[in-house]
C-alpha cells in the first residue's frame, strides 16, 4: 500500500510541474479550442449530435489551450514504465488501451482547433476505431489475461464464459464515451476520474492486487496533477486525448478487479452525464423537438437552472465520492 500511495503522490507532483511548460507550449503552438463554433452548433456527444447548445457564457473560454490531457497521460506512462511495469506486465493492458484512446482522442481534438476544422475526424471512422479498440481490449481481457468472472456483492464470484467479451466491449465503449461527455466544465472530469480511480485502487489493494492498485493510484495522482491547472478558471482543457483515455482505462481496471458490476456506481457521474445526452437525443427525435433537460449533458442543465460552474463541479465531485465509497464497501462484501 505504501508503494502504491508513493507512486500516486509522485505522479501528482510530476504532472503538476510538467503542466507549466506544457501549457506554455500549447499556447505557442496555437492549440486553442474553438468555443464559438461549439456555441452555434449542436453539442457533440459520443452518440452523435445532442439537440442543444452550450451555455453562452462559455464563449469566454474561446481560444483556451486544449489537449492538455496529453501531459497527464505522459505522466502516467512515465511513472508506470519506470516504477510499476517490469515483472508485472498485465499493467501493460490498461496502459496500452489508454495510449490508443489518447491517440484517437488527440486526432479528434486536432479537428476541433480554430482554423483546423478540415482535419476533423469523420464520425463513422471514429466510431469504428472506438469499437476496434474496445473489441481488442475485450479479447485481451478474456484470452490473454484470462479474466472471465463477475463479482457480486453478498453473493460471490461467477465465471460467465464467452459472454464476458461482448459485455467488456460494451462497457469499455460506453465508459470512455461517458467520461468524454463529462468533459465540459473546469475540473469536472479530472476530479471525478481521480475519485473513481482511487476507489478501484482501494478495491485492488483490498484484494492484494498491489500492482493494479498502484496503477490506479498513479492515474488518480495524474488526474489531480492535471486538476492543479484545470481548476476554475481553467487555463487549459483536457480534451478527448485525456478524457477518452481515462474512460477506457477506468473500464479496464474495473474488469481487472472483477468488480465491473460496480462501475455504474463508482462512476455514477459519468453514467448520469452519458445517459442525459442519450436520453435528450432520443426524446428530441421521438417528439419532434421536445426536451427532457434544459440542456445536455447534465452539467449544462444545472448551469441553466442557476448553479454556478464551480457549484456544479464541486457537487458532482461529492456525488462521485458517495458512489465511490458505497462501491468500495460493496466490493469488500464479496470476500466475506
Amino acid at each position: 500500500m505504501i508503494y502504491a500511495l508513493t507512486l500516486g503522490a509522485i505522479t501528482l507532483v510530476v504532472t503538476a510541474i510538467a503542466g507549466y511548460p506544457a501549457i506554455a507550449s500549447l499556447r505557442r503552438l496555437g492549440i486553442g479550442k474553438e468555443i464559438h463554433d461549439y456555441l452555434r452548433q449542436p453539442v457533440q456527444s459520443a452518440a452523435g449530435d445532442a439537440p442543444q447548445l452550450a451555455p453562452e457564457h462559455h464563449a469566454a473560454k474561446a481560444g483556451t489551450p486544449t489537449m492538455g490531457g496529453a501531459f497527464m497521460i505522459a505522466g502516467i506512462v512515465l511513472i508506470t514504465l519506470s516504477g510499476n511495469f517490469f515483472g508485472r506486465y498485465s499493467i501493460g493492458l490498461p496502459l496500452t488501451v489508454m495510449g490508443a484512446l489518447a491517440l484517437l482522442g488527440g486526432i479528434d481534438d486536432f479537428g476541433s482547433l480554430r482554423g483546423r476544422e478540415q482535419w476533423a475526424l469523420n464520425k463513422r471512422v471514429k466510431l469504428l476505431a472506438f469499437m476496434a479498440i474496445g473489441a481488442g481490449t475485450a479479447y485481451a481481457l478474456y484470452d490473454l489475461v484470462e479474466l472471465r468472472h463477475i463479482h457480486i456483492p453478498y453473493e460471490g464470484s461467477h465465471d460467465i464464459g464467452w459472454l464476458y467479451i461482448p459485455i467488456a466491449l460494451g462497457v469499455i465503449v460506453v465508459t470512455a464515451g461517458g467520461v468524454a461527455v463529462t468533459d465540459g466544465l473546469d475540473g469536472l472530469v479530472a476530479g471525478t476520474a481521480a475519485i473513481a480511480f482511487a476507489a478501484y485502487g482501494a478495491i485492488a489493494l483490498l484484494q492484494e492486487q498491489t500492482f493494479l492498485g498502484a496503477f490506479c493510484l498513479t492515474v488518480a495522482g495524474a488526474a489531480l496533477g492535471f486538476l492543479w491547472h484545470n481548476s476554475h478558471p481553467a487555463p487549459v482543457f483536457m480534451g478527448d486525448v485525456g478524457a477518452l483515455a481515462l474512460g477506457g482505462g477506468l473500464a479496464v481496471v474495473a474488469f481487472m478487479t472483477g468488480h465491473w458490476l460496480l462501475l455504474p456506481l463508482i462512476g455514477i457521474v459519468f453514467v448520469a452525464e452519458g445517459a442525459s445526452s442519450y436520453l435528450q437525443i432520443g426524446y428530441f427525435k421521438l417528439t419532434g423537438g421536445k426536451r427532457i433537460f434544459r440542456m445536455a449533458p447534465l452539467h449544462h442543465h444545472f448551469e441553466e437552472v442557476g448553479w454556478s460552474e464551480v457549484q456544479v463541479v464541486q457537487r458532482f465531485w461529492i456525488v462521485g465520492v458517495i458512489g465511490a465509497l458505497i462501491g468500495v464497501a460493496l466490493a469488500a462484501e464479496v470476500w466475506k
